[in-house]
Protein backbone atom coordinates (compact mmCIF):
# COMPACT_ATOMS: atom_id res chain seq x y z
CA UNK A 1 0.00 0.00 0.00
CA UNK A 2 1.46 3.35 -1.04
CA UNK A 3 0.54 6.39 0.98
CA UNK A 4 1.74 9.93 1.25
CA UNK A 5 4.42 10.62 3.83
CA UNK A 6 3.19 12.32 6.97
CA UNK A 7 5.48 14.86 8.65
CA UNK A 8 5.56 15.91 12.28
CA UNK A 9 4.22 19.36 11.34
CA UNK A 10 1.32 17.88 9.38
CA UNK A 11 0.50 15.60 12.29
CA UNK A 12 0.59 18.46 14.79
CA UNK A 13 -1.73 20.56 12.59
CA UNK A 14 -4.36 17.84 12.95
CA UNK A 15 -3.79 16.19 16.32
CA UNK A 16 -2.52 16.87 19.82
CA UNK A 17 -0.67 14.10 21.64
CA UNK A 18 -0.47 13.94 25.43
CA UNK A 19 2.83 12.20 26.32
CA UNK A 20 1.64 11.48 29.86
CA UNK A 21 -1.64 9.78 28.91
CA UNK A 22 -0.76 8.52 25.43
CA UNK A 23 -4.03 9.92 24.05
CA UNK A 24 -4.47 11.76 20.75
CA UNK A 25 -7.14 14.46 20.37
CA UNK A 26 -8.22 16.73 17.53
CA UNK A 27 -6.21 19.96 17.27
CA UNK A 28 -9.15 21.80 15.68
CA UNK A 29 -12.77 21.25 14.75
CA UNK A 30 -13.18 19.46 11.42
CA UNK A 31 -15.93 17.96 9.32
CA UNK A 32 -19.17 19.42 8.07
CA UNK A 33 -20.06 22.35 10.37
CA UNK A 34 -17.14 21.39 12.64
CA UNK A 35 -19.06 18.43 14.01
CA UNK A 36 -15.81 16.72 15.03
CA UNK A 37 -14.93 19.02 17.89
CA UNK A 38 -11.52 20.28 18.91
CA UNK A 39 -10.22 18.17 21.80
CA UNK A 40 -12.22 15.08 20.76
CA UNK A 41 -10.27 11.88 21.37
CA UNK A 42 -9.40 10.03 18.17
CA UNK A 43 -8.55 6.44 17.30
CA UNK A 44 -10.10 3.03 17.67
CA UNK A 45 -8.92 -0.31 19.03
CA UNK A 46 -8.69 -2.95 16.32
CA UNK A 47 -10.51 -6.20 17.04
CA UNK A 48 -7.90 -8.10 15.04
CA UNK A 49 -4.71 -7.08 16.85
CA UNK A 50 -5.68 -4.94 19.86
CA UNK A 51 -3.68 -1.86 18.82
CA UNK A 52 -5.08 1.67 18.48
CA UNK A 53 -5.38 2.98 14.91
CA UNK A 54 -5.89 6.56 13.76
CA UNK A 55 -6.95 7.64 10.27
CA UNK A 56 -5.47 10.89 8.97
CA UNK A 57 -6.71 12.09 5.60
CA UNK A 58 -5.26 12.08 3.00
CA UNK A 59 -2.34 10.14 4.49
CA UNK A 60 -4.04 6.93 5.56
CA UNK A 61 -4.42 4.79 8.66
CA UNK A 62 -1.63 4.63 11.24
CA UNK A 63 -0.84 2.78 14.44
CA UNK A 64 -1.14 5.31 17.29
CA UNK A 65 2.16 4.26 18.87
CA UNK A 66 3.98 5.04 15.61
CA UNK A 67 2.28 8.43 15.44
CA UNK A 68 3.31 9.10 19.05
CA UNK A 69 6.91 8.44 18.06
CA UNK A 70 6.64 10.81 15.09
CA UNK A 71 4.91 13.48 17.21
CA UNK A 72 7.67 13.52 19.85
CA UNK A 73 10.83 12.72 17.87
CA UNK A 74 9.98 14.20 14.47
CA UNK A 75 10.61 10.91 12.66
CA UNK A 76 8.63 7.78 11.92
CA UNK A 77 10.44 4.86 13.53
CA UNK A 78 12.56 2.80 11.14
CA UNK A 79 11.71 -0.48 12.81
CA UNK A 80 9.18 -1.46 15.46
CA UNK A 81 7.80 0.27 18.52
CA UNK A 82 7.78 -1.87 21.65
CA UNK A 83 5.18 -1.34 24.36
CA UNK A 84 7.45 -1.90 27.34
CA UNK A 85 4.63 -2.98 29.68
CA UNK A 86 3.00 -5.19 26.97
CA UNK A 87 -0.27 -3.20 27.03
CA UNK A 88 -1.03 -2.53 23.37
CA UNK A 89 -3.27 0.45 24.10
CA UNK A 90 -0.83 2.19 26.49
CA UNK A 91 0.75 4.77 24.21
CA UNK A 92 2.35 6.95 26.88
CA UNK A 93 5.72 7.98 25.46
CA UNK A 94 7.62 6.58 28.46
CA UNK A 95 6.11 3.15 27.63
CA UNK A 96 7.37 3.17 24.03
CA UNK A 97 10.79 2.37 22.59
CA UNK A 98 12.04 2.05 19.04
CA UNK A 99 13.58 -1.40 18.58
CA UNK A 100 14.45 -3.98 15.95
CA UNK A 101 12.15 -6.95 15.39
CA UNK A 102 14.68 -9.11 17.24
CA UNK A 103 14.70 -6.77 20.27
CA UNK A 104 10.90 -6.59 20.27
CA UNK A 105 10.78 -10.38 20.46
CA UNK A 106 12.86 -10.20 23.62
CA UNK A 107 10.09 -8.36 25.43
CA UNK A 108 6.94 -10.39 24.88
CA UNK A 109 4.13 -11.37 27.22
CA UNK A 110 3.80 -14.80 28.72
CA UNK A 111 1.68 -16.91 26.34
CA UNK A 112 -1.88 -17.53 27.51
CA UNK A 113 -1.35 -21.31 27.26
CA UNK A 114 1.68 -21.28 29.57
CA UNK A 115 1.06 -23.65 32.48
CA UNK A 116 4.28 -23.29 34.49
CA UNK A 117 4.00 -19.55 35.01
CA UNK A 118 7.45 -19.03 33.46
CA UNK A 119 8.19 -18.60 29.76
CA UNK A 120 10.46 -21.38 28.51
CA UNK A 121 9.86 -23.67 31.49
CA UNK A 122 7.66 -26.75 31.20
CA UNK A 123 7.00 -30.00 33.02
CA UNK A 124 8.51 -33.13 31.43
CA UNK A 125 6.14 -35.88 32.51
CA UNK A 126 8.37 -38.63 31.07
CA UNK A 127 11.30 -37.47 33.27
CA UNK A 128 9.29 -36.01 36.16
CA UNK A 129 11.41 -32.86 35.92
CA UNK A 130 11.12 -29.23 34.90
CA UNK A 131 12.77 -28.56 31.56
CA UNK A 132 13.78 -25.12 30.38
CA UNK A 133 14.93 -23.64 27.10
CA UNK A 134 15.35 -20.29 25.40
CA UNK A 135 15.15 -19.31 21.74
CA UNK A 136 17.95 -17.05 20.53
CA UNK A 137 18.42 -15.99 16.91
CA UNK A 138 15.93 -18.63 15.82
CA UNK A 139 17.72 -21.46 17.61
CA UNK A 140 16.31 -23.29 20.61
CA UNK A 141 18.89 -23.68 23.37
CA UNK A 142 18.24 -26.39 25.95
CA UNK A 143 19.01 -25.10 29.45
CA UNK A 144 18.57 -28.43 31.22
CA UNK A 145 16.13 -30.35 33.41
CA UNK A 146 15.62 -29.63 37.09
CA UNK A 147 13.92 -31.30 40.03
CA UNK A 148 12.31 -28.06 41.19
CA UNK A 149 10.73 -25.20 39.30
CA UNK A 150 12.75 -22.65 41.27
CA UNK A 151 16.04 -23.90 39.77
CA UNK A 152 14.54 -24.13 36.27
CA UNK A 153 13.23 -20.57 36.60
CA UNK A 154 16.65 -19.33 37.71
CA UNK A 155 18.32 -21.02 34.73
CA UNK A 156 15.83 -19.41 32.37
CA UNK A 157 16.16 -15.93 33.95
CA UNK A 158 19.96 -16.19 33.88
CA UNK A 159 19.79 -17.05 30.16
CA UNK A 160 17.47 -14.10 29.50
CA UNK A 161 20.02 -11.81 31.15
CA UNK A 162 22.90 -13.40 29.22
CA UNK A 163 21.17 -13.01 25.85
CA UNK A 164 19.89 -9.47 26.41
CA UNK A 165 16.17 -10.04 26.95
CA UNK A 166 14.15 -7.15 28.44
CA UNK A 167 13.43 -7.36 32.17
CA UNK A 168 9.65 -7.45 31.38
CA UNK A 169 9.96 -10.45 29.05
CA UNK A 170 7.46 -13.13 29.97
CA UNK A 171 5.55 -10.97 32.44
Amino acid sequence: MTRKSLTQDQLKERLVYNKKTGVFTRAKAVGHNGNWKKGLEVGYVSNSDGYIYISIQPYGKFLAHRLAWLYVTGQMPDDEIDHINHIKTDNRFKNLRSVSHKENGRNTSKPSNNTSGVVGVSWRKDRSKWQCHIKVNGKKINLGCYNCIKKATKARKDAELKYGFHKNHGV
